[in-house]
């Protein structure tokens, strides 16, 4: 499965073009899904531009894209940085009107587990965001929920391509007992190479804006659907390959 990561926690002064309101996320998602992109993950932003929980903001950014790929399931942010108090974020989640298929959580941050209990109250799947360099992999085994998430978010966060690569072998082997499927992406520097992992350990992956504003050759991606397209070529790529080797 390719997801497309269509905006992140990032601004407008960090990529001109980064799609923010409703409607550019729905044109977004379209153009995405339409160059091979299988999922879409979005943060949902206030008036201000910054990432936000609140009802009206999520209902807005999800409806506008399932109407624009129907078919496509659509999941947001549950980000510590949108709402710093947990049981805030949780009684937002409770709030929503429009449930979007399926949230991120960060098992990191404080509160995970109340938060994913309020997404699973609402039938909300969970992707749980576990980063390298942090103990986010045992917090969220030793979770009694574990075995009920949608799929796991392996996300590295180490700076360089080596090791990033190295920070995410020891991540996967850390998560082998996971019973749920596992996406595999790093951002910026390490997004093309960790997506190269991912695609030879046959893993889901995932690309967007939200991950890198560049494409492999280091040219300015000019939006998320050129991102999935590469990526898309990618991961073809390394399938034949490793059909040829096999």
């Amino acid at each position: 499965m390719l997801q497309a990561c269509l905006n992140g926690a990032r601004s407008r002064a960090e990529c001109s073009h980064l799609p923010v309101t409703a409607d550019e996320l729905a044109a977004a998602a379209r153009e995405a899904v339409a160059a091979g992109a299988e999922d879409v993950h979005l943060h949902p932003k206030d008036r201000d531009g910054q990432d936000t929980l609140e009802a009206t903001a999520v209902a807005a950014a999800v409806s506008a894209v399932r109407v624009a790929v129907p078919g496509i399931p659509v999941g947001v942010t549950t980000g510590a940085w949108a709402t710093a108090d947990p049981q805030v974020r949780a009684a937002q989640v409770r709030a929503w009107t429009v449930l979007p298929d399926h949230a991120s959580v960060n098992w990191h941050e404080d509160g995970a587990a109340d938060v994913a209990a309020a997404l699973l109250d609402r039938g909300v799947g969970i992707e749980a965001g576990i980063y390298s360099g942090t103990p986010a992999a045992q917090r969220f085994l030793g979770w009694p929920g574990s075995r009920r998430v949608l799929r796991v978010l392996a996300e590295i966060t180490e700076a360089t391509p080596q090791d990033a690569l190295q920070a995410a072998a020891g991540l996967l082997d850390e998560l082998e007992p996971a019973a749920a499927p596992i996406l595999l992406h790093g951002e910026d520097t390490t997004a093309w190479p960790i997506l190269r992992l991912a695609a030879s350990r046959r893993l889901d992956a995932r690309i967007g804006l939200e991950d890198v504003l560049h494409l492999p050759d280091g040219a300015p991606a000019p939006g998320n659907a050129a991102l999935i397209r590469v990526a898309r070529e990618i991961i073809q790529h390394t399938r034949r390959t490793l059909l040829s080797e096999s």
